[in-house]
């Protein structure tokens, strides 16, 4: 299977109690090019949906956590990680930088970074790619965070995503062409089953998703997605690879996660 021969087999997410389908995901691999990926996908109609954009810390600083710690500290379902920082480590609580926007509840914890673009909710429920440039404030925004570059735009490739060839472990997030469903992919990269993806390739799995808008998030050693299992305890569902470890998780600035309401 090549990345637009995917047929999606969504599965129901087991730690969901609720019935219809409002957050499943999948598994799966392709042949050319040898990669293994992993996708969310979320209704983002679904009653008591709750979006928690943030790092380890609070308001003032950014501090460095792991995905699955940010999941199981915070009761969320499902987490990844998002917005390019600096510097890079395995070590949690230290002071991070995020290269790029992050909004959480209405609070801007960094300022847009022009190169890049940005994942957004308003206010009025809308879910959006933005460029970066044109988020001077957060007026009408309640949650954002940044990444690198849309890939994928009215159901086609950037030129950007046509152009480059380097492979690399990856997290994305795309949307549905109705705005209905959010969609979350990471793909391993850096170990012998999974070769990394090119920003094209990316592009393709997210489409092949359902989406018609895509943003490459933050990659390489920090592409971590978390899920809650049925025992209530909390694990990677990929085999992140920070400092050519397999196995070893980063510490990022900033996360998405995706939890419901009590």
């Amino acid at each position: 299977m090549t990345p637009e021969g995917l047929v999606p087999q969504w599965r129901h997410i087991a730690s969901d109690e609720r019935e219809g389908g409002d957050f499943v995901y999948l598994t799966g691999k392709t042949a050319a090019p040898k990669l293994e990926f992993w996708a969310l996908r979320i209704n983002l109609a679904a009653p008591g949906l709750r979006i928690v954009v943030r790092g380890g810390g609070g308001e003032e600083q950014a501090l460095s956590i792991r995905v699955s710690s940010f999941v199981r500290d915070n009761g969320l379902l499902a987490g990844i990680n998002a917005t390019p920082f600096d510097p890079a480590s395995a070590r949690e609580g230290e002071p991070r930088a995020n290269v790029g926007i992050v909004v959480s509840d209405g609070v801007m914890l960094s300022p847009p970074n022009p190169r890049f673009d940005a994942l957004v909710w308003y206010a009025d429920g809308t879910l959006a790619i933005v460029p970066q440039r044109e988020l001077d404030n957060t007026g009408g925004i309640v949650n954002a965070v940044g990444g690198f570059h849309r890939i994928l735009k009215d159901g086609e490739l950037t030129g950007r995503a046509l152009e480059m060839r380097p492979r690399y472990p990856r997290s994305a997030a795309g949307i549905s062409f109705d705005a209905r469903f959010l969609y979350l992919l990471v793909i391993d990269g850096g170990r012998a089953g999974s070769a990394g993806a090119t920003e094209a390739e990316t592009a393709l799995l997210l489409r092949a998703l359902g989406a018609s808008e895509g943003l490459n998030l933050d990659g390489g050693g920090s592409s971590a997605l978390a899920l809650r299992y049925p025992d209530g305890k909390v694990r990677l569902v990929n085999t992140p690879v920070h400092n050519g470890i397999p196995g070893r998780e980063r510490a990022v600035a900033a996360c998405l996660g995706i939890g419901l309401e009590k």
